[in-house]
């Protein structure tokens, strides 16, 4: 196994959601498609370097392949990485050892020795903005569940982490492919969704737009939660709904048919 061009292959979001994907059930390319919400001929071209790599399989099922996680090369990718941890720390550079002088040493010493934390250094933490906006999938007064498919935004107006103002703003127009736009045009730092693509991943994070994916329930509790560090979400959630033909979300099974997957997922 190429340990490297492995570490290649995953170096990438929508192939790591792939194998994510492929380790909970079997799936075909159009399925891969329509939960990572890109093109069929995109998920091809990651199964490909996947599968040179070793890490996927696939199995001819009808007209259609499905594809797996080779776990017996996934586990020795890891025993590699575990060796690489584990291996005994190198001797200290010091005059008795790596012939360093001691100005050298104490130069070394110093260097090693960690900066104090800065506030570029801290995890972003939204109890420690001032002012900002964040925007929930709404309908209804709750959480919508398709990122995709959602035709209103709630926004949230925030200051010293109290809600001093929100309004539903309509997205009916942007289109699926607009929608990270749409929420950057209307000044959101912060996005409350259900389930939501690879390619609106990127999109948002392109945009600078913090995702916290995964959340149900009330909008307005949502972010009240959000500010007080308690909102409940899933950071791996991808959209696993399925446009038209009958599928439907979660754990199911496809009828066969010339274009879509054949058999348990």
């Amino acid at each position: 196994m190429a340990i490297t061009a492995s570490f290649r292959a995953l170096a990438d979001e929508n192939r790591m959601l792939i194998l994510r994907l492929l380790l909970r059930r079997n799936c075909c390319v159009r399925a891969l498609s329509r939960q990572l919400d890109i093109s069929e001929a995109a998920v091809s071209q990651h199964l490909k370097i996947l599968r040179e790599t070793g890490l996927i399989l696939g199995e001819k099922c009808g007209y259609f392949t499905h594809y797996t996680v080779n776990r017996t090369t996934l586990a020795e990718l890891a025993d590699a990485l575990y060796e690489m941890a584990s291996s005994p720390n190198r001797m200290p550079c010091t005059q008795q050892h790596g012939g360093c002088s001691r100005a050298e040493y104490e130069k070394c010493r110093n260097a090693s020795e960690p900066a104090p934390p800065t506030e570029t250094a801290v995890k972003h933490d939204l109890k420690g903005s001032t002012t900002m906006k964040i925007a929930v999938t709404y309908q209804n007064g709750l959480i919508f569940q398709h990122f995709g498919h959602c035709e209103a935004f709630k926004f949230y107006e925030v200051e010293n982490n109290k809600v001093v103002s929100s309004a539903v703003v309509s997205a009916i127009g942007s289109g699926h492919g607009a929608l990270a736009g749409f929420l950057k045009a209307n000044g959101a730092d912060a996005l409350i969704c259900g389930g939501i693509g690879g390619g609106a991943r990127m999109a948002l994070a392109e945009a600078g737009i913090e995702l916290f994916p995964g959340a149900s329930g009330s909008a307005d509790a949502a972010v009240t939660s959000l500010l007080n560090g308690t909102l409940i979400f899933n950071p791996d959630t991808v959209c696993s709904h399925h446009h038209g033909e009958g599928h439907t979300c979660g754990s199911h099974s496809c009828g066969e048919d010339k274009h879509g997957c054949a058999g348990n997922h």
